[in-house]
């Protein structure tokens, strides 16, 4: 599981510029003037009504944040199925059509959870200590670990059937991330590499991995092979399943828990995952990083050169959170209450800086050239080029959320709605 940088942003103080006593008695803080004039909740200068206007505000960000979470997950476990269904039906004919199908059902079912990871960092049950999330997207891959790469054509779980003499779901599970954080066994990324192979290396060829298909029929441990993808998929569907089901609003244990949850304390960890997200882990780790190493290894769906799509696909789940929408894979759209709405009754100044700078920020990560490991090479960290442009506005999008946060007085309210 990728670990990331937590950086200064979280640690920002809260500033709270107030006089004396409520509206009333000449409190000059226009977030409590705008919440309450009839403040009856003292936070020691200044007074706000848990019970104020902006309460039923909060309850339908955070209704809608549980609604977008259900239908995205939902939406990945779906997908997922697909993926599965073409990829028992190669192993089944061992078709060269089938398994460029097998293919282009892992592209689209990368296309909704990408927007999931917008619902990490913020203590929910995806990256919690029992969460899926190693078992969903780990990364990078040491492509050795599971099959042949070059040089070592006997290397990986799938060659070596002295230690691991037959395949089962609970022994891959078991086997990821076992040793390091690079020994990577199931996930997205583990069907990624069984589906292309390893990435050329040359990354001028603009090319991605080349796996043929009779990887399947002729090669070496060509059954193995097959039956490791099979229960790949297999744990995907699973474990996507398990987040469905906890978010689900019908009896689902962490749906119960979040709507139990103080209502400010939902919203600043919401709000701080996004952060998180867009700074430190988006930005950073699968970003910069890759930039300033200069390292196809480093960005996140090598073999597939889907690393374009995945950095906008996690973009517009930050997006989908700060303004309350998501539309579906099925093209119904969901449209709520976002961050962004509240913020405009607070404070007009910061909205608008908030609408101009997640814009950008969308609009930046969509526009990164195409493959990102060839792109890469064309810029450096301290340029003007297109990802470095999509690094500052990431950057510049997770200082904004902790300035919304502020602006909103979440951690002064916990406990008192």
């Amino acid at each position: 599981m990728n670990v990331f940088r937590l950086t200064g942003f979280l640690g920002i103080a809260l500033v709270v510029g107030c006089g004396d006593g409520n509206q009333g008695s000449g409190c000059t803080d226009q977030f409590a003037v705008n919440y309450n004039p009839e403040a009856t909740v003292d936070d020691g200068s200044c007074k706000y009504d848990a019970d104020g206007p902006f309460s039923v505000d909060k309850q339908a960000i955070r209704d809608t944040y549980a609604e977008i979470v259900f239908a995205s997950y939902q939406d990945a476990k779906e997908a997922a199925k697909a993926l599965q269904t073409s990829i028992s039906d190669f192993v089944a004919t061992l078709d060269e059509a089938k398994f460029e199908a097998c293919k282009q059902a892992w592209l689209a079912a990368r296309e909704p959870y990408g927007q999931t990871e917008a619902y990490r960092f913020s203590n929910g049950p995806i990256d919690n200590e029992e969460g899926p999330e190693g078992y969903l997207n780990a990364w990078p891959l040491d492509e050795g670990y599971i099959d042949y790469v070059e040089g070592a054509p006997n290397s990986g779980i799938i060659h070596d059937l002295e230690i691991y003499p037959s395949l089962e779901k609970s022994l891959l599970q078991q086997l990821n991330e076992q040793g390091g954080e690079e020994n990577v066994a199931i996930g997205y990324h583990a069907i990624e590499f069984l589906l292309w192979g390893e990435d050329d290396p040359e990354t001028s060829t603009l090319k991605a991995g080349d796996r043929p298909f009779t990887d399947y029929v002729s090669a070496p441990n060509a059954e193995r092979r097959a039956e490791y993808l099979v229960l790949c998929a297999e744990l995907l569907v699973e474990h996507l399943g398990d987040i469905v089901d906890t978010w689900n609003p019908e009896g689902g244990d962490y749906y119960k828990e979040f709507m139990a949850m103080d209502v400010n304390l939902a919203l600043q960890q919401i709000i701080t995952g996004i952060a998180t997200l867009s700074k430190s882990e988006l930005a950073g780790e699968r970003i910069f990083v890759a930039l300033d190493n200069q390292n196809q290894e480093d960005e996140h769906s090598c073999f597939s050169d889907n690393t374009h799509r995945d950095i906008y696909l996690n973009a517009q789940g930050i997006a989908n959170v700060f303004q309350g929408s998501y539309t579906r894979s099925n093209g119904d759209r969901i449209e709520g209450v976002g961050f962004i709405d509240l913020l405009a009754k607070v404070d007009s100044s910061l909205t608008a800086e908030a609408n101009e700078i997640t814009a950008t920020a969308l609009q930046n990560s969509q526009q990164i050239p195409i493959p990102f490991d060839y792109s890469l090479t064309l810029e450096t960290t301290g340029g003007d080029g297109s990802i470095m442009k999509a690094i500052l506005s990431l950057q510049k999008q997770g200082d904004l959320f902790i300035e919304v946060r502020n602006a909103l007085r979440l951690e002064q309210l916990l406990g008192t709605s």
